[in-house]
């Protein structure tokens, strides 16, 4: 019997999971997609390195990644997870350091190519700054 392969996840897909860019539409998804690369990193090899200045932004298509922060484990990194969304936008120093634990497949994007992007469509940016609010006024709450 022959069983279906199950279907790698496309960038759009992997895309539209991202919270800053869940409520842009399917060709400003597009957009972002088209703007992004495929890497590979080994496993074993520091994609980034906690404290260094951030410059790119990562899907996970497949693999695993270790997140430590000041050389604690605090979590693991799976397909459809990412991270450094933050470095697009802002000019910060990276919060974790995540090491591949596996093979890690990825689709990247470097601010600079995220800048013009946004730069020339503000539905885009408009968008993702209304997301980025709204998580920071829920993270400005108290807790409960």
């Amino acid at each position: 019997m022959l069983y279906a392969q199950p279907v790698a996840e496309t960038p759009v897909d992997l895309v539209k999971r991202v919270p800053i860019f869940s409520t842009l539409d399917a060709r400003e998804l597009g957009e972002i997609a088209g703007s992004m690369r495929q890497r590979t990193f080994p496993a074993g090899s520091t994609v980034v390195e906690q404290g260094e200045q951030g410059v790119g932004f990562f899907v996970i298509e497949s693999g695993t990644a270790k997140v430590s922060v000041d050389g604690k484990e605090v979590g693991t990194l799976r397909d459809g997870d990412h991270f450094g969304e933050i470095a697009l936008i802002g000019d910060t120093p990276r919060t974790a350091t995540i090491v591949a634990e596996t093979e890690l497949n990825c689709y990247g994007m470097i601010v600079w190519d995220f800048k013009p992007l946004v730069e020339k469509n503000a539905t885009i940016a408009w968008k993702i700054l209304q997301t980025l609010a709204q998580r920071l006024a829920r993270a400005e709450q108290p807790a409960a």
